[in-house]
């Protein structure tokens, strides 16, 4: 067996265990240290726990526009978000959360990363590693050699990996809601009712004529940060990449094999807590 396709399996069996916890009401039984990785998205918020053994314990998500670009906006409403949302976990698994992991785009300055742990530590947390968003999802994917690209909400993050070592990040703003905009501009409706539009699969063929442009615009980003690199192997993560005819538009645009994990959403997120220490 391809050793890329054994570490893709393992990866999507960690996101249905994740999705399965995330939507059972029975708390699950763990032991030993749990361990918190929070993605504070540009459309979403999303916490993540697992076992010291890496195994998924529970999660949960809600829609918030507290991140523009990679920079948080809404500094108390994102604490408040994480907090509410760890209020809940703890409840749920019957045991305190106390460390966490957490991720910025590549390139993110050191001010900011600085606002975005301290988000996290204003939830309660103690913030014990903070990592770009491609190489947190590369942890879950177990890539060593091959290229990440997290289209998130607002910005694409590109990390090259040779050899288990990251060479080259690369942080673009273009994302989800460029496909959003595309889509309420086309239509004449608001944001809100196009980003509803947009996350419906049984219409997403029919937008894929005007969503394509964009698809191809971030392939090209793609393309012009790999020049120079020899890579096996494109794995695309982050919601917007759930778009239908997303990964055809990447290979066919690249001519690089492209992989896409089970429910895309939750690749980074549970990167970001399999990149926590267990302390």
């Amino acid at each position: 067996m391809d050793t890329d396709t054994a570490a893709l399996k393992r990866a999507n069996q960690k996101i249905r265990q994740l999705c399965s916890r995330m939507h059972g009401k029975e708390p699950v039984a763990s032991e030993g240290p749990l361990r918190v990785g929070v993605d504070l998205g540009t459309a979403n918020v999303v916490v993540v726990v697992v076992d010291a053994s890496g195994e998924p314990v529970g999660g949960a998500l809600t829609p918030a526009a507290v991140v523009r670009d990679g920079l948080v906006v809404e500094y108390v409403r994102a604490i408040e978000i994480v907090r509410s949302l760890v209020a809940g976990l703890q409840a749920k698994i019957g045991r305190p959360l106390k460390i966490a992991a957490t991720a910025v785009p590549p390139g993110t300055g050191r001010t900011d990363t600085a606002a975005t742990a301290h988000v996290v530590e204003a939830a309660g947390l103690e913030v014990l590693a903070v990592v770009d968003e491609p190489t947190a999802a590369a942890t879950l994917l177990e890539v060593t050699d091959g290229v990440v690209v997290d289209v998130g909400g607002g910005t694409t993050g590109i990390s090259i990996l040779q050899n288990g070592q990251v060479v080259y990040t690369a942080d673009e703003p273009t994302g989800g809601t460029h496909f959003t905009l595309v889509t309420a501009g086309h239509f004449g409706i608001s944001l809100e009712e196009a980003e509803a539009i947009k996350v419906q699969r049984e219409k997403q063929k029919d937008l894929a004529p005007l969503l394509t442009p964009v698809m191809e615009k971030v392939a090209t980003i793609v393309e012009r940060h790999l020049r120079g690199f020899q890579v096996p192997r494109i794995y695309l993560v982050g919601g917007a990449v759930a778009l239908e005819g997303f990964e055809q538009v990447i290979a066919k645009h690249l001519g690089v094999p492209v992989a896409r994990p089970q429910e895309p959403l939750l690749v980074t997120p549970l990167g970001i807590a399999l990149s926590c220490p267990v302390k």
